[in-house]
């Protein structure tokens, strides 16, 4: 960002989301506690606070999201605000770090992608994001495998007259385990495809997220499915009863939401980089 660019206070402008156009509840009020403001047009409202350039500029940004602990606060006041207006009503969220130079350039966003806009929150309206995720489950240990003996030095070592020698037998015995592993991947892998299909039947929209890591999952199995559901409040019954027949030796099925419909509401704002002043 140019220094003619910056505001003179120093300060930028974050957006968090966009809703359509109307006065927010007393409760919403009360949950944004005025640090969060509208900036209206269009029919639109884009909901966004003052930031601190020297903290949230281009450059400075690069540095601030090497700060995991300052990364966690803003994602945790991001979402904050975000899950109280999902709550009052439809919400196109942005993604993290959403800065404006002033509040001329959010209302030239919101003419510009307005139509984007509009069609989001539509589709979104009275509906619920809901994920699923699906580990493959632990097979019950096994005996580990024996390893041959060692002959004493004193004795002199006969090879078994037929059959497999100790030590052949453990490397079959090693090949029949990894080969077993594999098959419950395959079949856990299937199942999931599988329930992925049947969820989407009771969806609006639905979608693959990437697995996540066991360090961001908290979990040490495999993940097979990281799914994101849009769906109707008079499905969610349903929708939630297909989990029950996914639940068996292959896989591990974990139900989480309602959430804000991040995974539907996605508009390229065109900015070409990982947040920063535009």
């Amino acid at each position: 960002m140019s220094e003619n660019q910056t505001d003179a206070r120093g300060q930028g402008v974050y957006l968090y989301a966009v809703t359509p156009g109307g006065e927010p509840s007393r409760d919403l009020r009360g949950v944004l506690d005025g640090v969060v403001r509208p900036v209206s047009h269009g029919g639109l409202v884009a909901h966004v606070s003052d930031v601190p350039l020297d903290r949230f500029g281009e450059e400075p940004l690069r540095r601030s999201l090497e700060d995991l602990d300052w990364v966690e606060g803003v994602a945790r006041a991001h979402h904050r605000v975000v899950e109280a207006l999902a709550a009052a009503g439809p919400t196109a969220p942005v993604r993290l770090v959403t800065v404006y130079t002033g509040e001329e350039q959010v209302r030239d966003l919101l003419d510009r992608r307005h139509d984007d806009f509009t069609a989001i929150l539509s589709r979104v309206a009275g509906r619920r994001e809901w994920g699923v995720k699906a580990y493959l489950r632990r097979q019950t240990p096994q005996p580990a495998p024996v390893p041959p003996a060692t002959t004493p030095a004193t004795t002199t070592a006969t090879a078994p007259t037929g059959g497999d020698s100790p030590g052949m037998a453990y490397l079959r015995r090693k090949k029949e385990n990894l080969r077993g592993r594999e098959d419950l991947w395959r079949a856990a892998a299937e199942r999931a495809e599988h329930l992925h299909a049947e969820l989407g039947r009771f969806a609006v929209a639905s979608l693959r997220h990437r697995p996540q890591d066991p360090q961001l999952s908290g979990r040490s199995e495999a993940m097979v499915l990281n799914g994101a559901y849009l769906v109707d409040p008079a499905r969610e019954e349903e929708f939630a009863a297909v989990l029950d027949g996914f639940r068996d030796r292959f896989l591990d099925v974990e139900l989480t939401g309602p959430w804000a419909p991040y995974s539907f509401t996605s508009v390229d704002l065109g900015a070409g980089r990982a947040g920063g002043a535009r």
